[in-house]
């Protein structure tokens, strides 16, 4: 189906620029919940023992996505498009688990994933005051920058060796607030079970993002330490009813990122420079996966899981490029604005924060300037192969090791050592076939965009096409080679100029010009926080601090009503059944992708359609809420958060709840489908075990 175009009334979009949070906004943080905004609508008191059980029960998969512990024996649900990553690291030529599903029936035979980390919120501290404290008040951006990175490495080094806890000091409110999450990290974790890809995707990208959906995106694992299952304190009990029309729903999880208290200075730059750029190399790259892998079986099930990956977030960039170039949306930001900047006009002291708005705008034009060389050489979008990220990151880390913590770059402070070791020691499969392909093409698409007789272009390319010159580094580096990788990395820098390896060289050709960017942009960042913590500071005097802010990819709480909506005249109900699946199968004469695993046309005949399957509420989600609990009042699993419909992709900018919705697994459904689809009575009697 073709992407529909995003309407969205004015008056809501003045909601969460000009005015305090109203309806059911908000991806609130744990430390503020809307206790007032729920009991006041819904009567129903968030206490301090419901959140804490939610809260621990959350889990957030570090390689981008959220679950929840679903069982007193680390058990973990989450979405299978989160789990596709490590089931597709697990699987081989002979062994297609992302194909064909995995059921461990005994723990002896859950399967260890290679290198995925969870992580589970224990505690929020604010840490404002400390952080802006040692920014001198005379610094530069650049200097400004450096004393910040300093003084966050020192705050999560200093939590890490009290507690033990990984540890991450997290930008809030554009730079207006710095809190320190601590989590439980667990890095032994195995897949217990996980449905065909066709019954957790079913319809594929034509019915990704629309409503009505028939999808089981599920998958379990769970969690060991010391070879044992853990024990969590809190798990979410499991609803065999699930959710109801017309019932208040939580959504517990970790959205990634937001947009929506960035200037219009900001979003022209979003909606002109970085979003058509991004949009255009989805699309380049999903050509060149689609076209790779329709030569051979094979091929397909080894671009799979990053073909899925990039339709996906090709989708979402095309709905967020819709909304910003609506007049009506992106005129509705301006208008929201401009009546904020009168109002700081018409207060004493409102001068500085008119000036902030100035001094973004100029931030982002600098920012603007370098956007394309960064986003190819920093970024790495001319070098798009996993050999390469590790060839840069044994580069790196023999350099930045040597220097002070607080002098390094994020990625490599001690507090996130253990984190980055795990994933540069990796066991995941990487194949030199598929990796020549996609290096081959993006070095094309930086020829391309910087021009043949750029220097940096030339010397990258030493005097071979970009295929030709792909297959030489890809077959030429060692890097794939987890043994050769700990090697380069104990023995520092000495040992990786000395291994000569040429990919790695390749890395250090484009590295001097790569960090001079990062620094600029890192500098230009530190002038649009400062700026932002301006203003912000300015619209809690205006509007009361009853905001929450920008996502940040750490646990929030959103809630709302299970509710259907109108389209085109059309109702559209809340839920739909697993009828709804096997009509639409028909419908669509079971054709790809509209097709089912074989054992669910067997097997019809054993479930009672009238079960719900998926459902869509009015909370508040975004990318990286999948895989999020969604409870009842209970705090009972009622379902989880697999998507959202086409009306919700400008959620990055704004939070519409007319027709946007988020769309998620019914609980019910689930269990209608372990019981009677796969046979995983183990699974359903411990998902149905009260606590011991």
């Amino acid at each position: 189906m073709k992407l529909r175009r995003l309407l969205f009334p004015i008056a809501a979009l003045l909601v969460f620029v000009a005015a305090p949070v109203r309806a059911d906004e908000g991806m609130w943080l744990y430390s503020a919940p809307p206790r007032d905004q729920i009991k006041k609508k819904y009567g129903f008191e968030l206490t301090d023992a419901w959140l804490e059980r939610l809260m621990k029960s959350s889990v957030r998969f570090n390689s981008g996505g959220s679950a929840s512990f679903a069982s007193a024996d680390g058990l973990v649900v989450t979405n299978h498009h989160v789990a596709s990553d490590a089931i597709q690291k697990l699987s081989s030529e002979t062994h297609n688990y992302l194909r064909d599903g995995f059921h461990a029936k005994t723990r002896a035979e859950e399967m260890k994933c290679v290198d995925l980390e969870l992580n589970v919120l224990q505690s929020i501290e604010d840490v404002t005051a400390r952080i802006n404290a040692a920014i001198p008040a005379t610094a530069s951006g650049g200097d400004a920058a450096q004393a910040r990175r300093k003084i966050m490495a020192e705050i999560e080094k200093e939590s890490l060796d009290k507690t033990g806890l990984r540890s991450d000091v997290v930008t809030l409110y554009q730079g207006g607030a710095y809190h320190l999450y601590r989590f439980k990290k667990y890095t032994d974790v195995r897949l217990v079970w996980a449905p065909e890809q066709q019954a957790a995707f079913f319809g594929g990208d034509p019915d990704n993002f629309e409503y009505p959906r028939f999808n089981l995106d599920v998958s379990f694992f769970r969690v060991y330490e010391n070879d044992q299952p853990v024990r969590p304190a809190h798990f979410l009990p499991w609803s065999a009813r699930g959710a109801q029309d017309g019932e208040l729903s939580f959504v517990s999880g970790h959205p990634g990122n937001t947009s929506r208290l960035l200037t219009v200075a900001e979003l022209e730059y979003a909606r002109d420079n970085q979003l058509p750029y991004t949009d255009a190399l989805l699309k380049r790259r999903e050509v060149l996966l689609t076209a790779w892998g329709a030569r051979s079986a094979e091929n397909a099930r080894r671009a799979k899981d990053d073909l899925f990956g990039i339709q996906n977030s090709r989708k979402v960039r095309d709905g967020q490029l819709a909304a910003l170039q609506d007049p009506g949306f992106f005129g509705a930001k301006v208008a929201a604005e401009n009546a904020f900047r009168q109002q700081l006009r018409d207060r004493a002291g409102g001068t500085e924060a008119l000036t902030a708005f100035d001094r973004i705008a100029q931030a982002q034009q600098a920012i603007a300037a370098i956007a394309t060389r960064t986003r190819l050489l920093e970024n790495a979008s001319a070098f798009y192969a996993d050999s390469f990220g590790y060839a840069r990151a044994l580069l790196r880390a023999g350099d930045e090791r040597a220097k002070p913590n607080g002098e390094r770059l994020r990625e490599f402070s001690d507090a996130r050592r253990e984190s980055f070791e795990q994933q540069l020691f990796s066991e995941k499969p990487i194949y030199a076939d598929l990796e020549i392909v996609k290096l081959g093409d993006s070095l094309s698409f930086f020829v391309a965009t910087l021009g043949a007789t750029d220097p940096l272009v030339q010397a990258v390319l030493a005097g071979k096409s970009p295929r030709a010159r792909a297959a030489e580094l890809i077959n030429g580096t060692q890097v794939r080679d987890v043994t050769f990788r700990k090697k380069l990395y104990t023995g520092g820098a000495g040992a990786v100029t000395a291994a000569k390896d040429p990919l790695i060289e390749v890395a250090r050709l484009i590295d001097g010009e790569a960090r001079a960017l990062r620094k600029t942009l890192e500098a230009q960042g530190e002038i649009k926080q400062q700026a932002q913590a301006v203003i912000g500071k300015a619209r809690f005097a205006v509007e009361g601090t009853g905001n929450y802010p920008d996502a940040t990819f750490t646990l929030r709480l959103s809630y709302g009503p299970v509710l259907g909506y109108e389209e085109n005249g059309k109702k559209i109900p809340a839920l739909t059944t697993l009828a709804g699946l096997y009509e639409r199968n028909t419908a669509q004469g079971n054709k790809e992708p509209f097709d089912l695993p074989q054992r669910w046309l067997d097997k019809k005949a054993a479930l009672d359609l009238s079960v719900p399957f998926n459902f869509v509420h009015t909370p508040d989600i975004i990318g990286g809420n999948s895989g999020s609990p969604v409870v009842n009042k209970a705090g009972e699993f009622i379902g989880i958060i697999f998507d959202g419909n086409i009306q919700s992709l400008s959620a990055d900018y704004g939070y519409e709840d007319r027709q946007a919705r988020a769309v998620s697994v019914h609980s019910a459904g689930i269990l209608e489908a372990l019981k009677k689809i796969y046979g995983a009575d183990d699974l359903v009697a411990e998902l149905l075990r009260t606590r011991r």
